[in-house]
């Protein structure tokens, strides 16, 4: 049963979510990490970018795109940043 407090976009994100997570963890390796999420820096833009696209397309995306600048917890603006989307997929499926 899904939450109440679950936005639209929660609820349509949740089956892409699974596969996301493993493909940015994925790109996440060797890159530096951001001190207070203990994340790769842009880990969660990309996140975000990824879930998005797929809502919007049910696909994933091909070639390289770039991610949008993003601010840190302190307002900061950080950079935006390449990903190479045929590289990052690899030989991921879509759930379903």
């Amino acid at each position: 049963m899904k939450s109440s407090n679950m936005s639209e976009r929660d609820t349509k994100a949740e089956p892409y979510r699974p596969i996301v997570e493993r493909i940015v963890d994925s790109w996440a390796v060797g890159k530096p990490v951001n001190q207070f999420s203990n994340k790769a820096n842009g880990y969660y833009r990309l996140t975000n970018y990824l879930l998005d696209y797929l809502i919007e397309h049910n696909r994933f995306p091909t070639g390289v795109h770039e991610m949008p600048e993003g601010r840190d917890r302190f307002n900061q603006i950080e950079p935006s940043f390449p990903v190479d989307f045929d590289m990052v997929i690899g030989d991921a499926v879509l759930p379903g």
